[in-house]
Protein backbone atom coordinates (compact mmCIF):
# COMPACT_ATOMS: atom_id res chain seq x y z
CA UNK A 1 0.00 0.00 0.00
CA UNK A 2 3.14 2.55 0.25
CA UNK A 3 1.40 3.48 3.76
CA UNK A 4 3.48 5.90 5.42
CA UNK A 5 3.66 3.65 8.55
CA UNK A 6 6.05 1.44 6.55
CA UNK A 7 8.47 3.97 7.23
CA UNK A 8 8.60 2.82 10.82
CA UNK A 9 9.22 -0.72 9.63
CA UNK A 10 12.93 -2.11 10.02
CA UNK A 11 12.83 -3.87 6.21
CA UNK A 12 12.11 -0.60 4.75
CA UNK A 13 13.01 2.42 6.95
CA UNK A 14 16.52 2.34 6.08
CA UNK A 15 15.86 3.08 2.45
CA UNK A 16 14.49 6.79 2.73
CA UNK A 17 11.55 6.34 0.67
CA UNK A 18 9.07 3.80 -0.12
CA UNK A 19 8.57 1.28 -3.22
CA UNK A 20 5.02 2.94 -4.71
CA UNK A 21 2.15 0.97 -4.04
CA UNK A 22 1.93 0.97 -8.15
CA UNK A 23 4.91 -1.02 -8.50
CA UNK A 24 5.65 -2.98 -5.36
CA UNK A 25 8.66 -5.13 -6.93
CA UNK A 26 11.32 -3.14 -4.56
CA UNK A 27 9.17 -3.92 -1.72
CA UNK A 28 9.17 -7.46 -2.12
CA UNK A 29 13.08 -6.85 -3.07
CA UNK A 30 13.94 -5.37 0.85
CA UNK A 31 11.45 -7.81 2.73
CA UNK A 32 13.76 -10.85 1.35
CA UNK A 33 16.62 -8.68 1.81
CA UNK A 34 15.88 -8.15 5.41
CA UNK A 35 15.31 -11.80 5.99
CA UNK A 36 18.61 -12.80 3.88
CA UNK A 37 21.30 -14.46 5.94
CA UNK A 38 24.60 -13.13 6.02
CA UNK A 39 26.06 -15.52 4.15
CA UNK A 40 22.95 -16.11 2.31
CA UNK A 41 22.56 -15.82 -1.67
CA UNK A 42 19.03 -14.30 -2.11
CA UNK A 43 17.85 -14.48 -6.53
CA UNK A 44 14.56 -12.79 -7.53
CA UNK A 45 12.86 -12.67 -10.73
CA UNK A 46 11.66 -9.07 -11.37
CA UNK A 47 10.21 -7.16 -14.80
CA UNK A 48 12.76 -5.36 -16.95
CA UNK A 49 11.27 -2.08 -15.55
CA UNK A 50 12.71 -2.25 -11.88
CA UNK A 51 16.14 -1.76 -13.82
CA UNK A 52 15.85 1.40 -14.59
CA UNK A 53 12.41 3.00 -13.40
CA UNK A 54 13.19 6.30 -11.58
CA UNK A 55 11.81 8.03 -8.15
CA UNK A 56 11.84 5.79 -5.32
CA UNK A 57 12.75 2.57 -7.19
CA UNK A 58 16.06 4.65 -8.37
CA UNK A 59 16.67 5.73 -4.66
CA UNK A 60 16.35 2.07 -3.45
CA UNK A 61 18.48 0.51 -6.18
CA UNK A 62 21.03 2.67 -5.19
CA UNK A 63 21.19 2.51 -1.06
CA UNK A 64 20.99 -1.45 -2.04
CA UNK A 65 24.20 -0.85 -4.34
CA UNK A 66 25.88 1.99 -2.85
CA UNK A 67 25.69 2.42 0.88
CA UNK A 68 24.98 -1.81 1.23
CA UNK A 69 26.79 -3.10 -1.87
CA UNK A 70 24.49 -6.21 -2.12
CA UNK A 71 23.45 -6.65 -5.62
CA UNK A 72 26.06 -9.27 -6.96
CA UNK A 73 24.60 -10.38 -10.01
CA UNK A 74 21.82 -8.89 -12.62
CA UNK A 75 20.57 -12.11 -15.37
CA UNK A 76 18.41 -11.38 -18.51
CA UNK A 77 16.08 -13.69 -19.52
CA UNK A 78 13.97 -14.60 -22.88
CA UNK A 79 10.45 -13.23 -23.27
CA UNK A 80 7.94 -15.04 -23.07
CA UNK A 81 9.79 -18.16 -20.40
CA UNK A 82 6.55 -17.81 -18.16
CA UNK A 83 2.86 -18.59 -18.34
CA UNK A 84 0.36 -15.83 -17.98
CA UNK A 85 3.09 -13.26 -18.96
CA UNK A 86 4.91 -12.53 -22.56
CA UNK A 87 7.45 -9.77 -21.12
CA UNK A 88 11.48 -10.19 -20.75
CA UNK A 89 12.10 -10.56 -17.28
CA UNK A 90 15.34 -10.64 -14.76
CA UNK A 91 16.87 -12.40 -12.26
CA UNK A 92 18.55 -10.28 -9.22
CA UNK A 93 21.17 -11.61 -7.41
CA UNK A 94 22.31 -10.26 -3.49
CA UNK A 95 24.31 -11.39 -1.15
CA UNK A 96 24.93 -9.24 1.92
CA UNK A 97 28.59 -10.64 2.03
CA UNK A 98 30.23 -10.99 -1.18
CA UNK A 99 33.71 -12.60 -2.53
CA UNK A 100 33.54 -10.02 -5.65
CA UNK A 101 32.82 -6.28 -4.12
CA UNK A 102 34.26 -4.69 -6.73
CA UNK A 103 31.92 -5.42 -9.68
CA UNK A 104 28.55 -6.58 -10.31
CA UNK A 105 28.25 -9.37 -13.05
CA UNK A 106 25.33 -8.90 -16.04
CA UNK A 107 24.57 -11.33 -18.01
CA UNK A 108 22.22 -11.13 -21.17
CA UNK A 109 20.66 -14.69 -21.86
CA UNK A 110 17.69 -13.26 -23.60
CA UNK A 111 18.58 -14.89 -27.14
CA UNK A 112 19.37 -18.10 -25.47
CA UNK A 113 16.42 -20.25 -25.47
CA UNK A 114 14.42 -22.89 -27.86
CA UNK A 115 10.58 -21.50 -29.12
CA UNK A 116 7.68 -24.61 -28.42
CA UNK A 117 4.62 -23.95 -29.62
CA UNK A 118 3.80 -19.91 -28.24
CA UNK A 119 6.11 -20.85 -25.48
CA UNK A 120 10.33 -19.81 -24.81
CA UNK A 121 11.93 -22.55 -23.35
CA UNK A 122 15.23 -22.25 -21.53
CA UNK A 123 17.21 -25.66 -22.78
CA UNK A 124 19.73 -27.27 -20.16
CA UNK A 125 22.51 -25.89 -22.10
CA UNK A 126 20.98 -22.34 -21.45
CA UNK A 127 20.37 -22.67 -17.91
CA UNK A 128 23.80 -24.42 -17.54
CA UNK A 129 25.67 -21.33 -19.77
CA UNK A 130 24.05 -18.90 -17.50
CA UNK A 131 25.03 -20.75 -14.32
CA UNK A 132 28.22 -21.58 -15.29
CA UNK A 133 29.22 -17.83 -16.22
CA UNK A 134 27.75 -16.88 -12.80
CA UNK A 135 29.92 -19.03 -11.19
CA UNK A 136 33.37 -18.17 -12.72
CA UNK A 137 32.36 -14.41 -13.06
CA UNK A 138 33.38 -14.92 -16.72
CA UNK A 139 33.05 -12.14 -19.42
CA UNK A 140 31.74 -13.31 -23.27
CA UNK A 141 31.28 -11.16 -25.84
CA UNK A 142 27.49 -10.03 -26.73
CA UNK A 143 26.56 -12.02 -22.98
CA UNK A 144 28.33 -10.96 -20.12
CA UNK A 145 30.59 -8.41 -18.94
CA UNK A 146 31.59 -7.37 -15.50
CA UNK A 147 30.79 -3.48 -14.42
CA UNK A 148 32.45 -1.88 -12.34
CA UNK A 149 30.52 0.36 -8.87
CA UNK A 150 31.65 3.65 -10.67
CA UNK A 151 30.47 2.34 -14.17
CA UNK A 152 26.88 1.70 -12.39
CA UNK A 153 27.07 4.61 -10.47
CA UNK A 154 28.43 6.67 -13.75
CA UNK A 155 24.75 5.60 -15.24
CA UNK A 156 23.42 6.63 -12.27
CA UNK A 157 22.20 3.41 -11.10
CA UNK A 158 20.45 2.40 -13.94
CA UNK A 159 20.88 -1.56 -14.46
CA UNK A 160 19.54 -2.03 -17.80
CA UNK A 161 21.15 -4.54 -19.33
CA UNK A 162 22.16 -3.06 -22.63
CA UNK A 163 24.24 -0.75 -21.06
CA UNK A 164 26.99 -2.61 -19.71
CA UNK A 165 26.62 -5.74 -22.30
CA UNK A 166 27.05 -4.72 -26.28
CA UNK A 167 25.00 -6.63 -28.33
CA UNK A 168 25.20 -4.49 -31.32
CA UNK A 169 25.38 -6.21 -34.57
CA UNK A 170 27.15 -4.28 -37.16
CA UNK A 171 25.59 -4.30 -40.24
CA UNK A 172 26.86 -5.76 -43.75
CA UNK A 173 28.36 -3.13 -45.68
CA UNK A 174 26.95 -2.59 -49.07
CA UNK A 175 28.81 -2.53 -51.77
CA UNK A 176 27.25 1.08 -53.81
CA UNK A 177 29.41 0.31 -57.40
CA UNK A 178 28.16 -3.67 -57.44
CA UNK A 179 24.72 -2.54 -56.70
CA UNK A 180 24.85 -0.02 -59.50
CA UNK A 181 26.16 -2.29 -62.07
CA UNK A 182 23.50 -4.88 -60.81
CA UNK A 183 20.89 -2.68 -61.70
CA UNK A 184 22.66 -1.47 -64.99
CA UNK A 185 22.65 -5.01 -65.49
CA UNK A 186 18.90 -5.43 -64.40
CA UNK A 187 17.81 -2.99 -67.19
CA UNK A 188 19.36 -4.12 -70.14
CA UNK A 189 17.61 -7.45 -69.64
CA UNK A 190 14.25 -5.80 -68.98
CA UNK A 191 14.70 -4.16 -72.53
CA UNK A 192 16.07 -7.48 -73.87
CA UNK A 193 12.32 -8.65 -72.31
CA UNK A 194 10.33 -5.83 -73.76
CA UNK A 195 11.39 -5.74 -77.23
CA UNK A 196 10.69 -9.80 -76.87
CA UNK A 197 7.16 -8.82 -75.60
CA UNK A 198 6.89 -6.41 -78.48
CA UNK A 199 7.49 -8.65 -81.33
CA UNK A 200 5.32 -11.46 -80.22
CA UNK A 201 2.29 -8.59 -80.09
CA UNK A 202 3.11 -7.88 -83.66
CA UNK A 203 2.84 -11.41 -84.77
CA UNK A 204 -0.11 -11.78 -82.67
CA UNK A 205 -1.18 -8.86 -83.53
CA UNK A 206 -2.63 -7.26 -80.62
CA UNK A 207 -1.80 -3.63 -78.83
CA UNK A 208 2.02 -3.84 -77.24
CA UNK A 209 0.80 -3.58 -73.28
CA UNK A 210 3.66 -0.93 -72.51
Amino acid sequence: SASPLFMTDDRFSHYGKLAPSSKADFAFVQHMVYQLADNGTMAIVLPHGALFRGGAELQIRRYLIEERNYLDAVIGLPANIFYGTSIPTCILVFKKCRENPNDVLFIDASQHFEKVKTQNVLRNEDIEKIVTTYRNRSEEAKYSKLATLADIAGNDYNLNIPRYVDTFEAEENIDINQLAAELVALDKAMAETDKTIASYCKELNIPTPF
